[in-house]
């Protein structure tokens, strides 16, 4: 880890994240109770979750009570976020791996959206979904940065 100018965020990794981005700032892997992706000393302020699609099947179906109480921490966040590693057309199609209908996916997606104020994001690649993550945490830390200035 580089060394932090104290402008600078770091963003946090929740430690069960299995396949983790890189990002161009410092980093440090912890226990997030929420999301996968925080900033240092923002943890129940932003969260963002990542999701291949295939992961969506799962947690509209088996995982679909767990994955709603993660939502539900969602509602108290300044800033809560879906980012999708994949575009809507991934979800269309049937998962080879769960009889949830993409019917079903999309239907909650959009629910939850409204229900828990939470923003999805259909990034197309791993690598977009990567970019927008960053480019979310990065906002989110200047916004906050420059509201404390004022």
């Amino acid at each position: 880890m580089r060394k932090r100018d104290e402008n600078e965020f770091v963003v946090v990794i929740d430690s069960r994240e299995q396949k983790p981005y890189s990002f161009p700032c410092n980093m440090v892997k912890a226990g997030l109770e929420t999301g996968d992706y925080s900033l240092l000393g923002y943890e129940t302020r932003i969260a963002i979750e990542r999701k291949r699609p295939e992961e969506m099947f799962l947690c509209v179906g088996k995982e679909r009570k767990r994955f709603e109480r993660e939502l539900e921490r969602f509602a108290d966040f300044n800033y809560a976020a879906i980012v999708i590693e994949g575009n809507l057309e991934n979800l269309i199609q049937p998962s080879a791996f769960s009889t949830v209908s993409p019917k079903t996916v999309i239907n909650s997606l959009v629910s939850w959206s409204v229900r828990f104020d939470v923003h999805v994001y259909f990034c197309g690649t791993r690598n977009l979904a990567r970019t927008l993550t960053y480019r979310l945490l990065q906002k989110f830390w200047k916004h906050r940065r420059d509201a404390h200035a004022e």
